[in-house]
């Protein structure tokens, strides 16, 4: 009897751990993705970082930005957000999300601000592509420009990408306010 069930008790182990090791592998296989948008992170070493659906354009020192078109691969889901790893595996982002503020799910979330393929914008101005490169909004930029620099702004500060004015949060304490004319191109950074 007791050699049945510790066959039975390592068979589910065992299969257990094989499934879970499939598990793993599809969603590393699933999360390759490419970042539509600067991802703006925060990190205290060079390889574990953090960053926000509020984007933290500015949060101080630590500051470092996986530029848009960045290989990611989408690692895990955790209860208050995700985890992507780049630069081949070797650098780790906890990005937090919050169902709630942003009124979609977290996979609904990764799919708007990555993509399948590459990513590229062709026809930006050398002023958009200036501040994609630096990750900040100047006037004259163009609202394509803008969220490729600073990310998708977050939906309960910014509900209408038709909005005259998007919110981005600079750190969690201050706010940056990007005014866009009738021609759909910055007018004032606030």
């Amino acid at each position: 009897m007791f050699r049945v069930m510790a066959s039975r008790t390592l068979s589910l182990l065992f299969f257990c751990l094989l499934g879970s090791f499939f598990v793993q592998s599809a969603l590393a296989q699933e999360g390759s993705r490419f970042s539509k948008y600067n991802i703006h992170s925060q990190g205290k070493d060079v390889v574990n970082f953090k960053a926000s659906y509020a984007n933290y354009t500015n949060p101080g020192p630590g500051h470092v930005i996986v530029p848009f078109g960045t290989k990611i691969n989408v690692t895990k889901r955790t209860r208050r957000g995700f985890v992507f790893t780049y630069d081949n595996g070797s650098k780790k982002v906890t990005f937090e999300y919050q169902e709630k503020r942003m009124g979609m799910s977290v996979d609904e979330y990764i799919n708007l601000i990555t993509s399948a393929t590459p990513v590229s914008y062709p026809g930006l101005s050398k002023l958009d592509k200036k501040g994609i490169a630096a990750g900040e909004a100047f006037k004259g930029m163009t609202r394509k420009g803008v969220m490729a620099a600073l990310g998708y702004p977050a939906v309960h500060k910014t509900p209408s990408l038709k909005a005259k004015t998007w919110i981005y949060w600079a750190n969690r304490f201050r706010t940056v306010a990007v005014d866009f004319n009738d021609q759909g191109k910055v007018s004032n950074v606030r």
